[in-house]
């Protein structure tokens, strides 16, 4: 049996042992809202965010989400005055034309595109943007009478300045650079290394119209002078596709055309180039000698007014 004094000590030790368990417990709660306790910053996430208010994410760790970026939209592209259609022309012997898009580098047309034609004068474009470009890239500035050559050689289709310019760049490398600038697929140097034989596709007529409205054939400092001398045209050689537009807007289109009779095939070749604002037509012609330019002239012009017609 426990004496009274055993009793009275045994009182004391459980009411210390209660104090240091309040104790214990206070400071335990003090810590978690001590300022700057990573329990007090643990617990207002937990306790002071209610689910559902703003801010709250339902888990507090969770990293912060990030609003999708926002996306501009591409700009809507204007018609161009052609469109590729099923050209139709009741005609002998063959044609095959190509349309590019110089804005997206679509390019349409027959399957035949591709196929090889001699280019006769509308090769001289070619010539004398590479001409031109040299000429810079050699820091000189042509003579006035070299000029006088590009000029009548544009114009006009004058076959001796044109040979003579030919000759200055050097013949038949002037072809192939004109292959491996302009990226063009299909074409090959003449077997003779005359310009007048030089094989393109329609294909490569609308690579080639892009290489100058680009810069790259004639360079920066006369691409716009080579353009305007195309848009400048006149004589024999303004026929085909600028035709088929009205009379204001023939003047905004570059053209280079070519005609010759074959003899030794017997037959007549017609090429024809327009460059436009976005756009490049290339229609090439092959047939019955006898029936002269003026049959492949009016092919190119069909195929214009067939493109323009569909584009409405």
């Amino acid at each position: 049996m426990a004496t009274p004094s055993k009793r009275r000590r045994a009182r004391r030790t459980t009411s210390v042992v209660a104090i240091a368990v309040v104790l214990a417990a206070l400071a335990v709660a003090g810590i978690r809202l001590w300022p700057g306790s990573p329990m007090a910053t643990r617990a207002a996430a937990r306790w002071e965010t209610p689910p559902g208010l703003t801010g709250a994410t339902g888990d507090p760790d969770a990293a912060p989400t990030t609003p999708p970026a926002k996306t501009t939209p591409k700009p809507t592209l204007k018609p161009l005055p052609v469109a590729a259609t099923d050209v139709q022309i009741d005609h002998t012997g063959w044609y095959s034309w190509a349309l590019l898009d110089t804005r997206t580098g679509k390019m349409s047309g027959p399957a035949d595109r591709t196929d090889l034609s001699t280019t006769a004068s509308l090769i001289k474009s070619w010539i004398g943007a590479d001409f031109l470009r040299r000429s810079a890239e050699q820091g000189t500035d042509p003579s006035a009478s070299r000029m006088a050559q590009v000029e009548t050689m544009i114009r006009d289709s004058d076959n001796n300045a044109a040979q003579s310019l030919y000759e200055a760049n050097g013949g038949s490398p002037s072809i192939k650079r004109l292959i491996t600038m302009c990226k063009l697929k299909d074409s090959k140097v003449a077997a003779d290394g005359g310009w007048s034989r030089t094989l393109l596709s329609p294909a490569d007529i609308t690579r080639l119209g892009a290489c100058i409205a680009n810069g790259t054939a004639a360079g920066p400092k006369w691409t716009k002078y080579l353009l305007d001398e195309m848009r400048a045209v006149r004589g024999t050689g303004n026929f085909g596709i600028r035709k088929a537009f009205p009379a204001a807007d023939q003047k905004k289109i570059a053209i280079k055309n070519g005609w010759v009779d074959r003899q030794r095939e017997q037959e007549y070749h017609v090429s024809c180039m327009a460059i436009g604002d976005g756009w490049v037509v290339g229609v090439m012609t092959k047939y019955e000698i006898n029936k002269g330019y003026t049959y492949g002239a009016d092919i190119c012009e069909q195929v214009g007014e067939q493109l323009r017609a569909a584009a409405g």
